[in-house]
C-alpha cells in the first residue's frame, strides 16, 4: 500500500497517464468490526516536516540518545531524524514500507516485530518513537505488558517512550458512541478497535489498535516497567506521552 503511494507522490513506478492525466490517489480503506468503514488518502505516509501536526514536531525535540522508531512505515519521521543527525533505526513488519524508506534515504532500519528485535538486537535505546498515532500498536489490556517488557529489553536506563495518541471519548457520534459502550459490555477498553486495512484486493489480516485516554494509558502501565511521566494534549484529541523506564 505504501509502495504504491509512493509512487503516486514521487513519480518513482508507473509514469503518468496518457493525455497528462494524473493518476488516482491512492485510498487506504479501513474497515471496522461494527462494520464501520472509512477511507483515507495515504500520501500522508510520505508528508515532509512541513505538512506534519504541530505534535509530530514537539516529538521530535523530546527524542534523545539512539533512537528507535517503531512503525517507521516510509521513513516520514526517520530520515528527518537522521538528516538532523540523530542515530535512528527505523523498524516495522513490511518490508515493502521499509523498501521505500531505504529508497528516501533511510540508512538503518530492520524488518521485525519489536518482541523478535529484542530477542537478539545488541544496541540499546535511549528513545522509542511510536509517532503516527501508534501508540494504538499496544493493542489491548493483554498485548501491552508484552510489547512494554520487549521495549525495557532494549532500553538503555533512563530511557523514554515517546508516543502519540489519541483519545477518542470526545466523540458525540453516535456509530463510535455505540461501539465504546459495546467494547467495554465484552470487557474491552472503550477505545480498543478490531481493525483491517483494504488497498484494491490486498487486504491485512485483523488486528486490534488501542484508541485510549491519558487516564487509560496510565492504568496500562500499572506492574510494568514504565510510567506515564508528561502528557502533551495541546492538539486534542491527540496526544503525546511520555513514558519513562523506572529505574
Amino acid at each position: 500500500m505504501i509502495r504504491d503511494a509512493y509512487a503516486v507522490r514521487t513519480g518513482v513506478g508507473p509514469r503518468p497517464l496518457a493525455g497528462g492525466r494524473v493518476p488516482r490517489p491512492v485510498i487506504e480503506i479501513i474497515e471496522r468490526d461494527d462494520g464501520l468503514i472509512n477511507g483515507a488518502p495515504a500520501d500522508h505516509y510520505l508528508d515532509d516536516p512541513a505538512a506534519w501536526q504541530p505534535h509530530d514536531h514537539r516529538a521530535m525535540k523530546l527524542c534523545r540518545g539512539q533512537v528507535l522508531d517503531i512503525g517507521t512505515g516510509a521513513g516520514r519521521v526517520a530520515v528527518e531524524l537522521q538528516r538532523r543527525g540523530i542515530a535512528v533505526t527505523g523498524l516495522d513488519t513490511s518490508p515493502g514500507a521499509i523498501e521505500i524508506a531505504r529508497r528516501r534515504g533511510l540508512r538503518d532500519t530492520v524488518v521485525t516485530t519489536v518482541d523478535a528485535y529484542a530477542s537478539g538486537a545488541a544496541t540499546r535505546y535511549d528513545t522509542f518513537l511510536l509517532l503516527g498515532n501508534n501508540l494504538g500498536l499496544l493493542e489491548n489490556h493483554d498485548r501491552a505488558p508484552v510489547l512494554l517488557e520487549a521495549l525495557a529489553r532494549l532500553a538503555n536506563p533512563g530511557a523514554r517512550i515517546v508516543a502519540q495518541g489519541t483519545d477518542p471519548y470526545g466523540t458525540t457520534d453516535p456509530v463510535h458512541v455505540a461501539y465504546h459502550r459495546r467494547n467495554r459490555e465484552r470487557g474491552r477498553i472503550g477505545g480498543q478497535l478490531r481493525l483491517r486495512l483494504r488497498y484494491r484486493l490486498l487486504a491485512t489480516d485483523w488486528f486490534d489498535y488501542l484508541n485510549c485516554s491519558p487516564a487509560e494509558l496510565s492504568s496500562i502501565l500499572t506492574g510494568t516497567r514504565w510510567r506515564l511521566t508528561a502528557i502533551d494534549d495541546q492538539d486534542r484529541p491527540y496526544y503525546l506521552a511520555v513514558i519513562e523506564l523506572m529505574q
